[in-house]
C-alpha cells in the first residue's frame, strides 16, 4: 500500500509523518477495522471518500475531509465508534478523508480551507 506524509502548507505543519493511502475497494473496506489504537504520526487516507462511518470500530478518530485540490473541507474531531459523519461542503465537495489519532486537528491547528501537500515517502 502507498504511504504519502499529509503536510498543512497553511499552517506551515505536518498532518501526517505516515499515512497509507487507501484507493482500492479491498483497502477501503478494510479501512482501519481490527486496529485498537492509532498512532500520533500515523493515518490512513482513503480516497475517494466524502462520509465516513465509524461501525465496528475500537477507537475514536479525528478525519479531516479534502476536495480535489486537497484543500480541507470539512473535519470532525473525536468521532466515536459507531458513529456516522457526511462532510460538510465549505471549501468544495470533500473527495477523501484523511483518518488520524485524536487530538491531532488540535494540535496541528487545521482549519477549514487549509491546503494539504501530500508529499510521496520512498
Amino acid at each position: 500500500m502507498k504511504t504519502v506524509r499529509l503536510y498543512n502548507v497553511t499552517r506551515s505543519k505536518v498532518l501526517c509523518e505516515n499515512c497509507r493511502v487507501a484507493n482500492n475497494i479491498f483497502t477501503r473496506v478494510r479501512g482501519l477495522l481490527g486496529r485498537s489504537t492509532l498512532d500520533n504520526n500515523e493515518g490512513l487516507l482513503i480516497v475517494p471518500c466524502p462520509s465516513i462511518h465509524m461501525f465496528g470500530m475500537k477507537m475514536s478518530l479525528d478525519v479531516v475531509f479534502l476536495n480535489k485540490e486537497n484543500i480541507v473541507t470539512d473535519f470532525v474531531e473525536n468521532i466515536a465508534p459507531g458513529k456516522y459523519y457526511l462532510a460538510q461542503n465549505h471549501f468544495g465537495k470533500a473527495h477523501s478523508a484523511l483518518e488520524v489519532a485524536p487530538g491531532t486537528i488540535e494540535a496541528t491547528s487545521t482549519q477549514r480551507g487549509d491546503e494539504i501537500r501530500l508529499e510521496p515517502i520512498s
